[in-house]
């Protein structure tokens, strides 16, 4: 009974087309090569002990405040402000002070500071978003995720959009 089984299952294998490794192509072929018997030599390995150092890693929370940090700092245009001497701020002819330069492709560095922090709390509130739909089954807490996740979005988009607006020199509100 158990002969047949092999058998089925042996011509099974040879009906099917590419079925065969390589090992037993080879096989085949070359008997003097491998012969009746085909060993994979072990290799032993010294076991060595290796000291590690008992240094506590920092938790993961840091290492997102970090990433924030340098999404920030380059959010600022950092590599602008330092290879290129960009004043802080600017003025007018009359000695008031100038928060947005004129021309779409310059800045001051308070202007790309503002935007940074601007853009950042568009990211906090879509980060909010993201934690509403963890309270799913406590409503009033996702309710309140959404809302001021929301209001963050909202309030950062219309204050970016009027930097943008101000910077092309055209009026704020076309009423």
């Amino acid at each position: 009974m158990q002969e047949e089984r092999r058998n089925k299952t042996k011509a099974a294998k040879d009906e099917v087309l590419g079925s065969e490794t390589v090992f037993e192509k080879i096989r085949g072929r070359t008997p003097w090569v491998f012969g009746n018997a085909f060993r994979k030599p072990k290799i032993l390995f010294p076991k060595l002990r290796i000291t590690r150092m008992g240094i506590p890693l920092p938790g993961k929370s840091l290492a997102v405040i970090g990433v924030y940090i340098i999404l920030f700092l380059l959010q600022t245009g950092i590599v602008y402000l330092v290879f290129r001497d960009v004043p802080a701020l600017g003025s007018y002819p009359d000695g008031s002070p100038r928060f947005l330069y004129p021309n779409i492709n310059e800045s001051f560095i308070i202007e790309g500071v503002v935007a940074s922090i601007f853009i950042f709390m568009c990211s906090s509130g879509f980060i909010l978003l993201y934690q509403a739909s963890k309270f799913v089954y406590n409503k009033s807490v996702a309710v309140r995720y959404l809302a001021v996740g929301i209001l963050l979005i909202l309030a950062s988009f219309i204050t970016l959009q009027a930097m943008i607006t101000i910077k092309l020199g055209q009026k704020l509100f076309n009423v």
